[in-house]
């Protein structure tokens, strides 16, 4: 299924909800370019993260402006961004860039979350930080632009799911 125009999406959420799985197959149903935000942290953040240091915001900060000039850049053209974005105002920042963001929230119970990536090995991301995610997490507020949908069906399941979201709610065209 290709489309001629699709607003920029991004795909939120704490780690090992399938962020990444879940929007590189959106993007390629799309016909988008995605882009794992992980690879736009500075050397520092993964540092951080890597030693099992929750970032602050002023370590978040030159992060979400990349990842928020990603999604401006491919604004015309559509792309799919994995980035955790957990607090409203993370997304704020994010939607200065790209005011018509689209945010797709895979979310689980912490349970299978922490199952989920006890059995996978992330490059600097420990599951030591996934508490911390889970309190800082701000679900997706009913006035922003986009869906909340379980994790737990198959990524091919979530990416239908949320194509239908996207037409339904005419972000298609």
């Amino acid at each position: 299924m290709t489309h001629r125009s699709v607003v920029p999406i991004a795909v939120m959420g704490v780690q090992g909800v399938g962020k990444s799985t879940i929007g590189a197959l959106l993007a390629e149903r799309l016909s988008v370019e995605f882009v794992d935000g992980d690879s736009l942290h500075p050397a520092r953040n993964i540092e951080l993260m890597a030693s099992g240091t929750p970032l602050t915001d002023a370590d978040r900060a030159p992060w979400l402006a990349a990842v928020g000039q990603v999604l401006a850049d491919a604004a015309d053209t559509g792309i799919v961004v994995a980035c955790s974005a957990l607090r409203r105002d993370y997304r704020d920042v994010l939607r200065r860039h790209a005011p018509a963001l689209y945010l797709v929230e895979p979310w689980a119970p912490i349970e299978l979350v922490r199952e989920r990536i006890m059995a996978r090995t992330h490059e600097y991301m420990p599951p030591t930080l996934l508490q911390s995610q889970y309190d800082m997490l701000e679900p997706l507020g009913d006035d922003e632009r986009g869906v909340r949908l379980s994790a737990e069906p198959a990524p091919d399941e979530i990416v239908a799911d949320i194509v239908a979201d996207l037409a339904s709610t005419r972000e298609l065209s």
